[in-house]
């Protein structure tokens, strides 16, 4: 069995979801809990047919079956309220750091201008 057998059978997993996604309202698209099982069959189907053909998954025409019902149901998804996540430690530890470091610079640059200020008068 082979790639064009796959490529032939496959678009029955998206007739499947589309007849899944007919029952889920405009104002429900974006809420996981109503979107996950048909998206979930999605997958479980384009995944059951590539093991059964012994062809590999992830592969490129599941993935365009993805993207596809990405592009068609889901482009207007966005997070109400998006999520906001602490920086990787390195990243806190440099932005800590760096303003602690700068200020016995300007420090030393304040004096020696004032220093330097004084002699000229």
């Amino acid at each position: 069995l082979t790639e064009g057998n796959y490529t032939e059978i496959i678009p029955q997993c998206w007739d499947y979801f589309v007849e899944l996604m007919r029952n889920v309202t405009t104002s429900e698209l974006c809420e996981w809990k109503v979107i996950s099982r048909p998206y979930s069959e999605l997958q479980r189907c384009l995944e059951f047919y590539a093991d059964r053909l012994n062809y590999t998954y992830p592969n490129a025409l599941a993935e365009q079956y993805i993207f596809r019902s990405h592009h068609h149901y889901f482009h207007n998804c966005t997070l109400e309220h998006p999520e906001y996540f602490d920086p990787p430690e390195d990243v806190l530890l440099a932005m800590i750091i760096a303003p602690i470091c700068l200020i016995p610079f300007l420090v030393t640059l304040v004096i020696w201008r004032s220093k330097d200020g004084k002699a000229q008068a």
